[in-house]
């Protein structure tokens, strides 16, 4: 699996159509279509971006998203195209491939439903083109980061969950994310954010806590404040990426990234962070939650991110729903032989 950060083809993502990812309020939906059509728009600036819709929903769709943005109708559960789409991944003779990890639902949850997503994968698979490499695992692409050059991250209660792969050891999780992404050295989180491992979370994605944003720098979410629960959680994780050694057998350097301010909402802490961000062509996506931190994130984030842009979105509406942008989004990457070719980018709102 190539860093996020590698030349794309493409991003996908899926339109909100259904239950509580648009709330019980005509309020709440019209705040989830507008942030997930925030995100595909400007995206679309920068690459080509195709967003899977659910046939019920398609022209609601097209009136929020840019022209620029392909549609693709099919049924769908859920909004979250990180964890139920493939994970693409490239050949030893440079073709694409995906990953189509077996989902269950964040490990088969009672608020979830995930009939038409589990199989959402290898659909997107087909139409990208690329050869699957099915597999048994229950993962989701949330659940996982890489650097490119076989080092992963990956959280203990996601897939040791007993809900996902009950009785499956680390070996053999390693060795099976060996086969399908090229994994050589896993580094095993003992947990993730506080919220995020509550009942309507994901019970720990990586992708809400750390993530490599260069060969041997480590972006680290950083609850600055004592009176939050993940004020613990960057300690403890601190400490064991401050030990820890990547696939090239280097230390990492830990850049930490601030939490926002906001400590609560009305269902308790909080799990906005900033590291859900997602790379593209020439830019970054990134979470803003009207926060005082928002610009001392950004400006962390244009450091590990040299010469992208940094384009910043408000997440809140996405997080109120249990993600953020990284959850929403997946790329694919180029095809080793093909040169890329960059739209030129568009001014959007906050960059």
């Amino acid at each position: 699996m190539p860093a996020e950060g590698a030349p794309q083809e493409r991003l996908w993502m899926s339109w909100p159509s259904h239950g509580y990812v648009l709330g019980d309020t005509t309020e709440s939906a019209d705040e989830a279509r507008s942030a997930w059509a925030a995100v595909a728009n400007a995206a679309s600036g920068y690459q080509p971006v195709t967003m899977v819709v659910d046939p019920t929903a398609v022209d609601l769709a097209r009136h929020h998203l840019s022209r620029e943005v392909q549609i693709r109708a099919r049924g769908i559960d859920d909004a979250w195209a990180r964890d139920a789409g493939p994970t693409f991944v490239h050949g030893a003779d440079g073709r694409l491939g995906a990953v189509t990890w077996t989902f269950n639902g964040w490990g088969a949850q009672e608020w979830a439903t995930w009939e038409r997503d589990s199989t959402l994968a290898p659909a997107v698979a087909e139409w990208a083109g690329a050869e699957r490499v099915d597999s048994t695992l229950v993962n989701e692409g949330g659940g996982f980061h890489v650097d490119g050059l076989g080092t992963v991250l990956v959280t203990e209660t996601v897939q040791l969950d007993p809900g996902r792969n009950p009785g499956t050891t680390k070996a053999e999780v390693e060795a099976e994310l060996a086969r399908t992404i090229g994994a050589t050295t896993v580094l095993w989180l003992p947990r993730g954010l506080t919220r995020d491992s509550a009942e309507f979370g994901t019970r720990g994605h990586v992708d809400i806590v750390a993530t490599i944003p260069a060969p041997g720098v480590l972006l680290l979410h950083d609850q600055r404040d004592p009176a939050h629960p993940d004020h613990a959680v960057t300690a403890e994780l601190r400490a064991l990426f401050e030990q820890a050694h990547d696939a090239r057998g280097e230390a990492f350097e830990v850049v930490d990234l601030p939490a926002p301010r906001v400590l609560r909402d009305a269902e308790g802490f909080v799990d906005y962070s900033y590291v859900n961000h997602v790379v593209i062509n020439g830019a970054v996506l990134a979470c803003s939650f009207d926060d005082p931190n928002d610009g001392q994130a950004a400006a962390v984030l244009r450091d590990v991110y040299p010469g992208r842009e940094i384009v910043t979105i408000d997440a809140r509406p996405i997080f109120d729903k249990g993600g953020g942008i990284h959850c929403i989004t997946q790329q694919q990457p180029i095809t080793q032989q093909q040169p890329i070719t960059r739209q030129r980018p568009r001014p959007s709102p906050g960059s």
